[in-house]
């Protein structure tokens, strides 16, 4: 892509004009400071000179940090005036979603998910929006936002809204990031149904479904908040909010929504998945039962006939009797062999 390169009379400084180009990492926290012109890439530029560079007329400052120290943040809060309350959210990290108005600057906060090592990790993204800048502050697990970047480098007739725009994009992409943290966990549940149907659910099994279904409600509470930060954005009279652009926010509404059907849908699922795997386990102790009682009455009737024989009283008839041991034994077999069949018919054995 051609860089343009603003007038040299208009340039605050000869430097500023050509910055050297920072591999990431070079500032504890900084990720990319750059600042586009009419929708074009027009060079990275230091944090200091971030605030000349902003009030340029068809400017537009994207700053990325990524859990940045308290200096820099302090830097950052000097080049664009930002409220001091705002700074303290944005450094401790531990804040609902919410959208809040400093002045001619939007605060938003949004949270972020994605799967590691089988688990849904959260993070936060806390996002300074103001007429010729934007600051995108990331905490926790998050995707990086160089995909978002590079896709609006490469639709320069988007990125020339402004501001605005790339503040729609970054929250299209969060809610867009939960489709695969859902994806995983529905492949998950999939695979937990089929060993409902075909076993009873072992105990890990279940402790899976219980981590699972907090997950989603986890993942449900960081999702939610965000639709009522897109219809304000989308209706209210918000300065710093282009009006023709209030509509982007609605479509991220929808995506919010549908998200939310998705993750009240997977924990209805996983809510009987574990009451069938209960059912199912119940189902075969009671199996197990009806067997073990089954046989405990087939095993009672030679049982209660040794109890009588080895009684010792001295006068019982059929001690002294000849065929006494073999009608006794017969009626053992037959009894035992009677109750066999009978248990067989009625599905107890």
């Amino acid at each position: 892509m051609t860089e343009i390169l603003p007038d040299r009379r208009d340039a605050p400084t000869t430097a500023a004009l050509t910055p050297p180009h920072r591999p990431d990492g070079d500032i504890h926290g900084l990720v990319n400071a750059v600042v586009y012109r009419a929708g074009r890439r027009l060079a990275d530029i230091p944090v200091e000179e971030a605030g000349s560079w902003a009030k340029r007329p068809d400017h537009v400052v994207w700053i990325g940090l990524y859990e940045p120290d308290h200096a820099l943040l302090a830097t950052v809060q000097r080049q664009f005036a930002l409220h001091p309350l705002a700074i303290e959210d944005a450094e401790k990290a531990h804040q609902q979603p919410k959208l809040e108005q400093y002045g001619d600057t939007l605060f938003v906060v949004a949270r972020t998910a994605q799967m590691v090592d089988g688990r849904v990790a959260f993070g936060e993204t806390h996002l300074f929006v103001g007429h010729g800048y934007v600051v995108s502050v990331r905490h926790g697990a998050s995707r990086s936002y160089a995909d978002i970047r590079r896709r609006c480098e490469a639709s320069p007739d988007m990125l020339i809204q402004g501001e605005d725009y790339i503040l729609y994009a970054v929250l299209d992409f969060i809610v867009d990031n939960y489709a695969p943290v859902l994806e995983a966990i529905t492949e998950e549940v999939e695979r937990i149904e089929d060993r409902v149907l075909e076993n009873s659910l072992g105990t890990e099994a279940i402790e899976r479904l219980y981590t699972l279904r907090r997950d989603l409600l986890r993942l449900r509470n960081a999702a939610g908040p965000l639709v009522d930060v897109c219809q304000r954005l989308e209706h209210s009279k918000l300065t710093a909010i282009d009006p023709n652009l209030q509509p982007l926010f609605r479509d991220v509404t929808d995506h919010i929504k549908r998200t939310q059907s998705e993750i009240d849908t997977l924990r209805e699922v996983l809510a009987f998945a574990f009451e069938a795997g209960l059912m199912v386990g119940q189902m075969q102790q009671t199996v197990i039962t009806r067997r073990l009682a089954a046989w405990a009455a087939i095993l009672a009737v030679p049982t209660a006939v040794a109890g009588i024989y080895g009684m010792n009283f001295k006068h019982m008839p059929e001690l002294e009797w000849e065929w006494g041991y073999y009608v006794v034994v017969a009626a053992i077999l037959t009894a035992c062999g009677g109750l066999f069949w009978w248990f067989r018919r009625v599905g107890w054995l």
